[in-house]
């Protein structure tokens, strides 16, 4: 018959909990700090090593700062640092898993189709003012700074997203992007693709100023399904 004894749970677990769910019941706001190493001490009966541990738990999942000689301050949570959670996790996966940079790529596309839609729904001058300024910089950094046309290129979508004002979307615009762009191809793969690139890019913001949104979604199908052939393992 199997062992069914409950393991012993380390004491940094316990302390570790404690926090967490002070945190969840709001008895630390954003910007708080928290009691010092000795009273928290004191207060679960503890060693030091365990609050020590526990706090640098804490951290790890971005729900508190720690900086040397300061108390731990509460940090304000946001979409960014819930996905800043997962992204050793991304590379892994994207690293040790072929099939994992498909699945990724599929999500991308699934999730800007919905983006420039809406997009064209609801995007406003300055929206579009924005995205003419980064096709602009594109424009210029054609065929001679390559890092400066993909910054414009990753940012031209991230702007898309940025019209719908939810921070959620914003945040996995970015973590996709900055994923992919980890596994980007060599500027031999990029060469000769630049200007098709801008060209695609004019296009979906032709249909997102004329707030056509099937002109829109299937101009960004088109860009996406052609571009995702240069995002390769690296």
């Amino acid at each position: 018959m199997s062992d069914l004894k409950i393991p012993r749970r380390k004491l940094a677990d316990e302390v570790f909990d404690r926090l967490y769910q002070q945190l969840l019941n709001g008895d630390y706001k954003a910007g708080d700090v928290l009691p010092s190493e000795r009273e928290l001490m004191d207060t679960f009966g503890v060693g030091r090593p365990a609050i020590r541990e526990a706090m640098q738990a804490l951290e790890r999942l971005g729900l508190v700062a720690i900086h040397h000689g300061q108390r731990p301050r509460v940090v304000a949570p946001s979409a960014e640092g819930m996905l800043a959670q997962i992204e050793l996790t991304a590379m892994h996966m994207l690293s040790t898993e072929p099939a994992t940079l498909e699945h990724l790529k599929e999500a991308r596309a699934f999730f800007e189709l919905g983006m420039v839609a809406r997009a064209a729904r609801s995007i406003d001058a300055a929206g579009i003012a924005r995205l003419e300024e980064l096709i602009q910089q594109q424009d210029k950094a054609l065929n001679s700074d390559i890092d400066a046309f993909i910054a414009a290129d990753m940012a031209f979508h991230i702007t898309i997203a940025e019209t719908t004002a939810n921070p959620i979307f914003i945040a996995v615009s970015r973590a996709m992007l900055d994923w992919l762009a980890r596994f980007h191809t060599s500027l031999l793969h990029w060469k000769g693709n630049e200007s098709i690139t801008l060209e695609e890019h004019r296009r979906i913001l032709e249909a997102l100023a004329n707030a056509d949104e099937a002109a829109a979604v299937r101009e960004m199908d088109r860009h996406l399904t052609r571009a995702g052939g240069l995002y390769l393992p690296s």
